[in-house]
């Protein structure tokens, strides 16, 4: 056995890094977590894609979670994403009427995700855009990204983010339109096409 001195810091080899998980199919996944525009809501969209690993292999295994504002850019306040039931204490879904702004949805085994919400309104300057995080196999940190919305043309040529980029990474940012109220957004997490991922500090 070999013994390390404590007292020396020099001599306590690092921990080695590796990835956490994922342990997503506990209690992080929610029944609806999809469903996050009210029901029958006029302004309902359908945005889905894959998301995909430097090879362009689906994970089967990921976590998207996203979050936007109402169709007039207001920021919602309803509580309710995850009701409980106060004598049970299950999972009672959402209510069905109030707008939550936030959905979190597992890819399924070909690494497809789909959510249904309300088309984002403008805040500020910004073109209209869903905010995302996404957890998945091989991250430490999870990744940040935004989710543009084509059919304003000046909008999108006007926002501070994606004004700044290169055509080429400005597209990785902008769903495409598949008709119908349904756009689809796929999530290269590294390599060719990689979407950028925004970073906070």
């Amino acid at each position: 056995m070999t013994k390390i001195d404590t007292s020396r810091p020099e001599s306590v080899p690092p921990t080695p890094s590796h990835t956490v998980g994922p342990f997503y199919g506990h209690a992080l996944p929610f029944r609806g977590g999809e469903d996050i525009a009210p029901l029958g809501h006029p302004d309902t969209v359908t945005v889905h894609g894959y998301v995909t690993d430097g090879e362009g292999d689906p994970l089967p295994d990921a976590l998207i979670e996203l979050w936007g504002p109402d169709p007039g850019g207001n920021l919602p306040t309803a509580d309710g994403s995850m009701r409980r039931d106060p004598a049970s204490g299950g999972f009672l879904g959402r209510n069905g009427v109030e707008f939550t702004g936030w959905g979190r949805v597992q890819t399924d085994a070909n690494g497809h995700w789909y959510a249904r919400t309300l088309r984002p309104g403008a805040r500020g300057r910004n073109a209209p855009y869903l905010s995302v995080c996404v957890f998945a196999r091989g991250l430490l940190v999870h990744l940040y990204t935004r989710i543009y919305l084509p059919g304003d043309a000046a909008a999108l040529a006007a926002d501070p983010l994606l004004s700044g980029l290169a055509d080429a990474r400005r597209d990785t940012l902008v769903a495409a339109e598949e008709g119908g109220g349904t756009y689809r957004f796929d999530i290269r997490l590294q390599g060719e096409g990689e979407t950028v991922f925004l970073e906070f500090q």
